[in-house]
């Protein structure tokens, strides 16, 4: 929605030139504002659904890594630590926290890139497997895990 806004926005008022802005945000702000009226809520309750959901996504899934690698145990101290980071986050320098941020994500990036690799082999014979026979019913039973 963000690039539907601004490409219109651009090509309907020329006198916001992107060449000339240096930051995302303020482009955004000012395309949003070429809408009467509703734009800036629009960017605004946007902004917090996409923040919040991402708070809330960023939690969970590291909480099942968690829980994953020191089991049941590990939550509290997780949660903790989550929570004082996302106290501190709003007070912390802005690129400190993208460079965090960015550290973390190429921290998750490298054991899925290192699963890959060494699937890659499971994947070409499961791959051949079905491209080789496409009308073939599996009557494997799937795999349950009971607690």
């Amino acid at each position: 929605m963000t690039g539907l806004v601004l490409v219109t926005t651009i090509m309907k008022n020329p006198a916001i030139n992107a060449d000339q802005i240096e930051n995302g945000g303020v482009l955004t702000s000012l395309a949003f504002a070429q809408i009467p009226y509703i734009g800036p809520v629009i960017l605004t309750l946007g902004i917090i659904s996409f923040a919040y959901s991402t708070i809330l996504g960023w939690a969970y899934y590291g909480e099942r890594c968690v829980e994953y690698f020191a089991g049941r145990k590990g939550l509290i101290p997780y949660r903790l630590l989550y929570c004082f980071v996302a106290a501190i986050a709003p007070v912390v320098a802005l690129d400190i926290v993208w460079t965090i941020a960015d550290i973390l994500n190429a921290l998750m990036a490298i054991p899925n890139l290192v699963a890959v690799l060494l699937l890659s082999n499971v994947i070409v014979k499961e791959t051949k497997k079905y491209i080789n026979d496409l009308d073939a019913k599996d009557d494997t039973p799937v795999p349950v895990i009971k607690d």
